[in-house]
């Protein structure tokens, strides 16, 4: 992350955080690199928990994974609507283990560069690989109830496009288009207004 609080605070981190796993929080830009080179130490594997599948199963009860299959199968619908609508923004969408308070999260390939090793690449001058990140989405969260009750297809992508910029955000990603998501959030605030 950019700094302490943004790591410490990072979504990744929720249901490590609830399920009591140590994790190791780093700042500085080439702690990414250092990483990707320091697989192990002391006989313990590292991973980087905003990359690939996050393999709960030594933390997770049986109940748990069950609870996890049901949740993905009960809430398809919504991960295809969401896959439609931010189709050129993520590589996939798929029901999260990694969320407990948050709505969604990016995660990276776990072959993608991160965010802290392209911007020491572009700071360099290089261009950095392009890759699009999986959404992630908790749908037990009320701004997922919400958003997967809504039928008008236009407020349903206006949504999700608020949601994918939220986590890029969360991330330390900036927007390309920061009035965009202004006008969009703007627009979301009116509509509040007007429903009461």
């Amino acid at each position: 992350a950019d700094g302490f609080a943004a790591a410490k605070s990072s979504p990744h981190l929720e249901v490590l955080r609830k399920k009591g796993v140590e994790v190791l929080l780093l700042s500085d830009r080439v702690d990414e690199w250092l990483m990707d080179h320091l697989r192990e130490f002391d006989g313990k594997s590292f991973r980087n928990v905003a990359r690939g599948d996050l393999d709960l199963s030594s933390v997770q009860s049986e109940e748990e994974k069950q609870a996890q299959e049901t949740l993905s199968k009960d809430h398809a619908a919504i991960v295809e609507r969401l896959k439609k609508a931010l189709e050129n923004r993520v590589s996939d969408v798929r029901v999260t283990s990694r969320l407990a308070d948050s709505p969604v999260c990016l995660v990276l390939g776990e072959n993608d560069m991160g965010l802290q090793m392209r911007r020491i690449l572009e700071a360099a001058g290089q261009k950095a690989p392009t890759a699009q990140p999986v959404l992630e989405i908790n749908p037990m969260h009320p701004l997922l109830v919400r958003l997967e009750s809504t039928e008008q297809e236009g407020a349903f992508n206006e949504l999700s496009m608020l949601l994918f910029e939220q986590a890029t955000l969360a991330d330390g990603g900036q927007l390309p288009d920061p009035a965009a998501f202004v006008q969009r959030l703007n627009r979301l605030l009116l509509t509040m207004g007007d429903s009461k």
